[in-house]
């Protein structure tokens, strides 16, 4: 089996390197019949890498340990679930899962747009198969699959890493990969655009569908892991700003930066050196968040673990993806001019850009912030953390900034909005917007951040109302049918914008449920049977714990009942589990009971079997569901956009005027989300409670030192070194200790700020808070300098044609002098 598999890898990385090559120089000596083999050894590279994934799973069920990557992330004791799960749950097969994902991508992208892109599918098969080769590089020399012990072979598997054997886990790297190699797509065709010369806008078409291929895949891997952090980290939050989390969410947003750009250069043929440069980060950014995550320049609990050799590698193959994409952009700039200026920036193709901006400038934030760690290891010797708290402070006021942005471009007209125009557009959103501020101040919710969120979202969501309603009332009088199918109808005929209308209503959804963690209630309390603890409206009492064994571990689960107000809500079930040959690697199954408007989420933090004690970490969280609501209605809009005209027009075609209303109807109410209870099933550790405020707030500004659970706060943290830390942080803040002593206190212990979750602005951490300011006027200068000479443009294209104006009328007035002198 193992010789089988490392033969066809090698097959494999000579059908690539075939097809690259055959395309190239067929495309060069205009050979048909050359291109048409590159084109058929891509494809051949795809039924490769199919065949090679089918002998690592076959070798995953059958349990062959004599592949060393086989016994190293699963044993026999998994279920099939996580033993095919174990593909993509290691290093080495996650890089043959990336190269066999992004050779079934490409060999059906190719295949769907070979008749209507004859000049560029040769550059694309080979730019696509250049990137197939890479990674297949990376196996033969480094990371192969199916290398072999080369002396005993074990008789048992050690197991995949209990944190991966969860059900998100099966399908949210598929997804994230799916969404990577998506934006391979639009880069191949990119790149090809630019070797060929063929800098038309027709390119633009296929990448446009690619990427949003690509981003929606990108979006739904995004959301899965947030689920999966939800429930099985136990820190009762979503997004914790984890560097391979924000390796996933680089791409996105420079995909969505791009999705916007794209419209400019098709509506007015201008961003084009813009949108090449978005295509190229964008796929860039896909590279180095796998970097990221395989090459142990980062810590997180995601990555795979350090790895020089392969971070060199990957170095070295970025340099070159660098050097030879913005070359070629340099060589055609000439041919990448934009056909016309921006004549004003009360315009949407202005609020497009200005979209841009803001996203450019927080991809850049992400990268940077992400990466400081290594920049201060590398400079000073000494490593920082940078946190969730350093994040949240730049990207609360830039996701405020975007979401207004979401609500006021689809109100602007292209090139011009006259000021009555403004007015007109904007009246009622403003209006509503302004009554939700001043109603949620008066009921006492803080302006910042949740009020001020809660009151654009209202202004977006009447912008988005406002534009269907006045859509499917001119459809209406237009057709004579109803409202609601005149919008059903509206929707068909136009997808691609209100199709981009339901995304933004999906985002304003999320944002929501974002929000709500502003009004997030925590607890945690030690308690023994038949104590509780009330959070909230919700009231939460110990009952028992028992301990229970299967094949695959040790499981250590509470009974607690809960009630809201006064009405019983049942029985949960918080629990431990303890994986046989991973011990030291607990899990968390936190309970849940799930509701539209708040989560109330229980966690054993600690428990003591012999007392039947145990610390409980129970958490209301405030509209956290809506933000699972909001992917799917993302995604339905992005798959109507996606969607061609010939469905939409057959669909219209058999469907009689007025019947639209019944079945979108049923898709609302089966659609909808319905009030779900989630709960998972159902020695000894000791969380101690905090007893201040100031020590709750030091919880959540320092971090885990353990070094495998990806710098989480302590707070959050359930292994011993967070334990250890908190019973520090407890003695210090007991002793009388203020916040900047316990500082000084851990700084003192590490030696560094590494057990700051926010580096002290100070010396080169000074570097962290100064770059971004520095960025962002420097985007603000930026953006005043294409004022300046856009206008500058305009103005002597103005006198231009007045000096012009002037010229002919001087001709007219002469000839018409000498014809009266004649």
């Amino acid at each position: 089996m193992s010789s089988l598999g490392t033969f066809v890898l090698f097959v494999t990385f000579v059908t690539a390197s075939y097809a690259a090559a055959a395309s190239v120089v067929g495309a060069r000596r205009r050979s048909t019949r050359l291109v048409e083999s590159g084109i058929g050894a891509a494809y051949l590279v795809a039924a490769l890498l199919t065949v090679a994934s089918a002998l690592i799973v076959y070798a995953f069920v059958v349990g062959d340990y004599s592949i060393r990557y086989v016994q190293l992330t699963s044993d026999t004791a998994q279920p099939l679930i996580y033993k095919l799960t174990a593909y993509w749950g290691g290093l080495d097969g996650s890089v043959m899962f990336w190269v066999f994902v992004l050779a079934v991508f490409g060999a059906f992208a190719v295949r769907n747009t070979r008749d209507s892109h004859r000049e560029l599918i040769p550059y694309v098969v080979a730019v696509i198969a250049v990137v197939e080769m890479f990674f297949l590089f990376l196996m033969m020399v480094h990371t192969n699959p199916f290398a072999p012990f080369l002396t005993e072979t074990p008789s048992e598997g050690q197991g995949l890493t209990p944190l991966l054997q969860n059900p998100y886990m099966a399908i949210h790297p598929p997804s994230l990969y799916i969404g990577f190699v998506g934006m391979t797509i639009p880069y191949a065709f990119g790149m090809a655009a630019l070797i060929t010369g063929y800098l038309d806008d027709s390119w633009l078409r296929a990448v446009r569908r690619w990427t949003m291929i690509g981003w929606l895949f990108l979006s739904l891997g995004l959301t899965l892991g947030m689920i999966w952090a939800y429930e099985e980290l136990g820190w009762g939050g979503v997004w914790m700003w984890d560097p391979v989390e924000n390796a996933g969410l680089l791409p996105w947003i420079t995909g969505t930066a791009f999705l916007h750009s794209v419209m400019v250069q098709e509506r007015r043929g201008m961003l084009r050196v813009w949108n090449m440069t978005l295509v190229i980060l964008t796929f860039l950014l896909t590279i180095f968040g796998t970097f990221m995550t395989r090459s142990g320049v980062v810590q997180s609990v995601h990555a795979f673990g350090e790895d020089p050799k392969l971070a060199m590698m990957f170095a070295v193959f970025m340099v070159i993806i660098v050097t030879v994409s913005f070359g070629l952009v340099l060589y055609r700039l000439p041919l990448l001019r934009s056909r016309h200026e921006l004549d004003s920036w009360a315009s949407r193709e202005a609020a497009f850009l200005a979209n841009n901006w803001v996203l450019l400038f927080s991809a850049l934030f992400v990268l940077f912030a992400s990466m400081f760690p290594t920049l201060s290891e590398a400079v000073t010797g000494d490593r920082l953390t940078v946190g969730p708290p350093f994040f949240n402070k730049w990207m609360l006021p830039i996701g405020l900034i975007l979401l207004g942005l979401t609500g006021v471009a689809p109100l602007l007209a292209w090139r011009k909005t006259t000021l009555a125009n403004l007015r007109y557009q904007l009246l009622w959103p403003t209006l509503v917007g302004i009554l939700t501020a001043i109603g949620l101040w008066i009921a006492g919710v803080r302006v910042w951040s949740s009020g001020l969120c809660f009151a654009l979202s209202a202004f977006v969501i009447t912008t988005l109302v406002q534009e269907f309603v006045r859509g499917a009332g001119v459809r209406a009088a237009t057709t004579g049918s109803g409202r609601f199918t005149a919008a059903v109808g509206l929707v068909a005929r136009n997808h691609r914008r209100y199709g981009g209308y339901i995304v933004h209503l999906g985002i304003v959804l999320m944002f929501l449920g974002f929000a709500g963690n502003g009004f997030k209630q925590e607890e945690q309390v030690l308690l023994k049977p038949g104590q509780q603890v009330r959070v909230g409206s919700f009231t939460v009492r110990h009952e028992s714990i028992r301990v229970s064994q299967d094949a695959r571990k040790q499981a250590v689960t509470a009974t607690v009942s809960a009630w809201k107000d006064d009405q019983a809500l049942g029985r949960l079930y918080p629990a431990r589990w303890f994986f046989h040959k991973n011990e030291s690697e607990p899990t968390t199954e936190v309970a849940i009971r799930r509701g539209v408007f708040e989560d109330l989420y229980v966690v054993m933090a600690g428990f003591e079997v012999q007392a039947q004690s145990a610390t409980f970490h129970v958490v209301i969280n405030p509209l956290v569901n809506w933000i699972w609501t909001g992917f799917g209605v993302l995604a339905l809009g992005t798959l109507i956009a996606l969607l061609p005209e010939q469905a939409f027009a057959m669909a219209l075609g058999s469907v009689p005027s007025g019947a639209a209303t019944a079945p979108v109807l049923l898709l609302l109410l089966f659609g909808s989300p319905a009030l779900a209870r989630a709960q998972h099933v159902g020695g000894s550790t000791t969380v101690t409670v905090p007893g201040t405020q100031l020590e709750r707030e030091l919880r959540r500004e320092i971090v885990c030192t353990c070094g495998g659970c990806g710098r989480q706060l302590v707070a959050d943290c359930i292994c011993p070194t967070a334990a250890g830390m908190r019973d520090e942080i407890t003695k210090l803040v007991n002793d009388g200790k203020s916040r900047e002593q316990v500082y000084a206190y851990f700084i003192e212990q590490y030696g560094s700020q590494e057990p700051l979750a926010m580096p002290i602005d100070e010396g080169f951490n000074r570097l962290a808070w100064a770059v971004p300011y520095a960025v962002g006027a420097s985007g603000l200068m930026l953006i005043g300098a294409a004022v300046f000479f856009w206008s500058r443009r305009r103005d002597e294209a103005d006198e231009a044609s007045s000096a012009s104006d002037t010229d002919e009328a001087l001709a007219r007035r002469l000839e018409e002098e000498l014809r009266d002198l004649d």
